[in-house]
């Protein structure tokens, strides 16, 4: 770790973020287009440059994934690193820099991307950059393989999913390593660092509320879009049951027991369902953390899409709402439909309910030598930060990557400094999404030391 200039390979990784950033790899889904493919080709000669040998595939032109490997001794199976190329769509208007700039203002790298999760994809290229310049300084006794994938913000098919069914073995891995973990969260006043085991599946639905159609001279308390209106007015009012699982009960168990009383006891009451909703209404006066709490103790239903009319004129006899549901361990599609049709009210009684798409979740057993390791590595690099096991609300490439039987763990590192004021979960998909430089410099050196750390034999034994 000490002969590399971390200076200059910070350096070299900020800059390829910024030329990741500069790609708009904006997944349109079905609307289609070239997406991620130049992303793709400018990491290949990145690794090109750094002695290694990429390859490009696709399952159709523009949605492209770069995979390299690092070879090592071949004695243990391979680490994956995973990135996904591919980000969503900004309303430049809503920012204060070029979402697509790549800018450096104020200490941040700005633009979509930059933690979701370009930053990943340019530290995991640098890591691999460094091996295959033989930087670690010995031999590894594992592969270490880097994969940029494109689609996960529209599900994965075309991207990790297309990996794991038509290339398993070139990315067949013991562990793997990707978003969402290893970042550095403020909470009154102790430094936390989730890391991933766990995340919630999804069941995106479409309700469809029918109606009498009429002239819209006549209005119809009973039309389709009122219907719609009502259950929607009663979904965003209310909340599903509460659910706390083992993984979220222990997080909240041990971060708790780092801080100080009232909150403490707080935060502990929020593992018992009865009174988890009035805590959270009552006494987290955040708003932010009263949103990923209850996110990480229920089933969510988010409505995003809405359909009705065609002419301004004509009440119509149907009308849809396109529906997130994210799905907590142990709970089923027919579950959170039950849960659903229960929370849209009495409009939800005769509403068609329709499953668009439905992922389990995944839990990974974190009792591995590697989680242990990464905990290590992050208390040596911030030694008052508190390294836990998290539960995130989203999906990630984990799902596909876990088809392969792959352990997968959230670990992206980066370090937020406290005077920044800045919610590393408003970031993903929100306005002016940044990134510190200082914090990714960072991030760049603690998944270096994790990944050779991890990989030499040494190492792997101290940590065991």
């Amino acid at each position: 770790m000490e002969t590399i200039d971390w200076e200059a390979e910070g350096e070299r990784c900020v800059t390829l973020l910024q030329e990741l950033i500069r790609i708009p790899t904006v997944n349109r889904g079905s609307e289609g287009g070239t997406c991620e493919r130049p992303a793709a080709e400018r990491l290949a000669e990145f690794f090109r440059a750094g002695g290694l040998e990429p390859v490009l595939l696709q399952p159709e032109p523009g949605r492209t994934s770069v995979v390299v490997r690092a070879k090592g001794g071949g004695d243990r199976p391979p680490i994956l690193l995973n990135a996904h190329l591919d980000v969503v769509e900004a309303d430049a208007s809503r920012w204060r820099h070029d979402p697509f700039g790549g800018e450096i203002h104020d200490g941040f790298v700005w633009g979509r991307g930059a933690v979701d999760m370009k930053h990943m994809a340019a530290m995991g290229a640098c890591v691999m950059a460094l091996l295959g310049r033989g930087a670690q300084g010995q031999r590894l006794d594992r592969d270490v393989i880097f994969a940029g994938v494109a689609d996960e913000e529209a599900g994965c098919r075309k991207g990790s999913m297309f990996l794991v069914e038509e290339y398993p073995d070139l990315v067949r891995a013991e562990y793997a390593l990707g978003e969402i973990g290893g970042f550095s969260l403020h909470l009154f006043g102790r430094t936390f660092y989730p890391m991933q085991v766990a995340e919630k599946g999804i069941c995106w639905v479409r309700a469809t509320f029918h109606g009498e159609p009429g002239h819209g001279s006549m209005p119809d308390p009973n039309s389709s879009v009122m219907k719609l209106s009502r259950a929607l007015t009663r979904l965003g009012r209310g909340r599903l049951p509460m659910h706390p699982t083992e993984i979220v009960s222990r997080w909240i168990t041990e971060m708790s027991s780092e801080l100080p009383q009232p909150q403490r006891s707080i935060l502990r009451r929020l593992k018992t369902p009865q009174v988890a909703g009035l805590i959270l209404d009552h006494l987290i006066r955040d708003a932010d953390q009263r949103r990923s709490f209850g996110a990480l103790l229920s089933n969510t239903a988010t409505p995003t899409v809405v359909r009705g009319g065609t002419k301004v004129n004509v009440i119509p006899s149907r009308a849809s709402v396109e529906i997130d549901g994210r799905t907590l361990p142990g709970q089923t599609a027919n579950s959170f439909l039950a849960e659903l049709r229960a929370a849209l009210g009495p409009e939800g009684e005769d509403a068609e309910l329709e499953v668009l798409s439905d992922i389990a979740p995944l839990v990974v057993d974190h009792g591995t030598p590697l989680f242990a390791h990464l905990g290590a590595v992050l208390r040596r690099h911030d030694p008052l930060g508190i390294p836990l096991p998290f539960m995130i609300p989203g999906f990630t490439d984990a799902k596909a990557y876990a088809r392969l039987g792959t352990k997968c763990y959230g670990f992206a590192p980066v370090r937020f400094d406290l005077a920044h004021d800045l919610n590393f979960s408003r970031m993903y998909h929100g306005d002016d999404e940044r990134i510190p430089v200082v914090g990714l410099k960072w991030g760049l050196r603690v998944l270096f030391d994790a990944v050779v750390g991890f990989c030499s034999g040494e190492a792997r034994a101290a940590v065991v």
